[in-house]
């Protein structure tokens, strides 16, 4: 079971890359910055090329910190940012995006998401996102923690231009392999999840550290290559140190077989019925 691509179509047939870099947390402490900025530089370096923050990080601060760390690659970057459902009305969105650009330091975002499901009405944000992809501030938009009523009640709304859902999938949250999952590969609208390693505590887990002992690999590696090996998933681990991403990257080259799959069945078994999405 290899990875089939380094990138997977969205819906609108541009390429969207299949492991990226998170940001949650980024930018909050100085005397990290020096280290967060060289952690996001290196995947940049090794072909991590999106970058996905939010204007809920650190108030802004994570937006600043992406925007240091591609001054001069813009170019290179698929650059992924988040609107908080408090400031989602057709006027907020609008506003938010154009102030996170400004902190980003960016002419446009490439993939702007809905961060999670708010009050105001699903058909005032797809209108801004729309009036948003008009005048070349973002290229397409999204949603993020999106259940399966969430994303039915998004196209009844008219969003079927959605190009990604971003939510919290890993070895110990395999919820949306029931219904959501399906649903969304049927309409061809990748997944983007998040938190792949469990904030960490996947690293602990015996049985990914006998599959990692097998491919010579690390357990966050694993945790990774297992979502990798899936059609229409990408992720987006978070990293604050250059060794850390330059063990993301490389977990692109961990191949599970069938045995270590069914082994991680076994010990983090799927579904077997309808589960509420879960949130970090």
């Amino acid at each position: 079971m290899t990875l089939a691509s380094d990138a997977i179509e969205m819906p609108s047939g541009q390429p969207m890359p299949v492991l990226g870099q998170g940001t949650w947390y980024l930018g909050e402490n100085p005397a990290r910055r020096q280290d967060e900025l060289a952690a996001l530089r290196t995947g940049l370096d090794l072909n991590m090329t999106l970058i996905d923050t939010a204007e809920m990080y650190g108030d802004g601060a994570s937006e600043e910190l992406v925007g240091e760390a591609i001054v001069g690659r813009r170019a290179d970057v698929f650059l992924v940012d988040k609107v908080l459902p408090s400031n989602a009305s057709r006027r907020g969105t609008v506003q938010a995006c154009r102030r996170s650009l400004q902190r980003l330091g960016v002419d446009h975002i490439d993939l702007y998401l809905l961060h999670w499901r708010g009050t105001h009405p699903l058909a005032e944000t797809i209108e801004a996102f729309a009036e948003l992809a008009d005048t070349g501030d973002i290229g397409q938009w999204g949603v993020s923690n999106f259940d399966l009523s969430d994303m039915t009640d998004l196209f009844e709304a008219g969003g079927s231009a959605c190009a990604t859902n971003q939510i919290l999938y890993n070895l110990t949250r395999r919820g949306p392999e029931y219904d959501l999952l399906p649903w969304l590969r049927e309409h061809r609208i990748p997944v983007m999840a998040y938190s792949p390693i469990e904030q960490g505590r996947l690293l602990g887990h015996p049985q990914v550290a006998e599959v990692a002992a097998r491919h010579e690999a690390t357990p966050a590696q694993v945790a990774l290559a297992w979502l990798l090996r899936q059609e229409m998933v990408a992720a987006i681990p978070r990293s604050s140190k250059p060794e850390h991403t330059r063990e993301n990257a490389e977990a692109r080259d961990v191949q599970l077989t069938e045995e270590d799959v069914v082994a991680l069945d076994t010990a983090f078994p799927p579904p077997a019925g309808p589960q509420p999405l879960e949130m970090l």
